[in-house]
């Protein structure tokens, strides 16, 4: 029997991602299933094994994945903003990228229970809390102050996107989340004329 090509072998690691991101999106992780996953994608549950060794490391790469088109969203965003808009343009951006897909389920309900509190702090403080303290910076938040603000919203933030994912329709929702958002960025680092 021939060998799966390098192309073909990245191609069902991407496809098993691919489904599982939705599958832990839609039933939660304690509900994922390893065969409903490997069904869907079309492979054997060895398969799905031989690439993510684990359900838990399977679900690490999906945070991993849905971090990185987080990270995507906020850098397309930002990448014409001055550095005073930045804050303001990436953490709009942020909002509503996590509240799409599986984002929200998969990065802030089920991650801090399965990757544990603390490896889910690391993972977060790698990511979208590193970028929102560089926001906080280039929008001259003093340093003294950037750790603290970055906690305080970074939380504000995963709240309101806990919030819109409840209402997931809601076009006044989300309109008011993004309002209330405008009003904690004015706070901390108010628009200059």
């Amino acid at each position: 029997m021939p060998r799966a090509s390098v192309a073909d072998t990245a191609e069902t690691a991407r496809r098993i991602l691919d489904v599982g991101s939705a599958h832990f999106a839609e039933h939660g992780y304690a509900a994922a299933s390893v065969d409903d996953i490997a069904r869907a994608a079309g492979v054997t549950r060895g398969a799905v094994y031989h690439h993510y060794t684990s359900k838990p490391l399977l679900f690490a790469a999906v945070a991993a994945a849905q971090q990185e088109l987080l990270a995507d969203a906020i850098v397309t965003a930002t990448a014409d903003s001055t550095p005073d808009a930045a804050l303001r343009d990436g953490s709009h951006a942020f909002l509503d990228a996590i509240t799409h897909g599986a984002a929200a389920r998969v990065l802030l309900v089920d991650g801090p229970a399965v990757l544990s509190w603390d490896d889910w702090r690391r993972f977060d403080a790698d990511g979208p809390a590193a970028t929102l303290r560089a926001g906080l910076a280039e929008a001259g938040v003093a340093p003294a102050l950037q750790e603290a603000l970055t906690a305080a919203l970074s939380g504000g933030m995963n709240e309101l996107a806990l919030w819109l994912s409840e209402r997931p329709t809601d076009a006044a929702a989300r309109a008011q989340a993004h309002d209330a958002l405008d009003l904690l960025l004015d706070v901390v680092a108010p628009r200059r004329s």
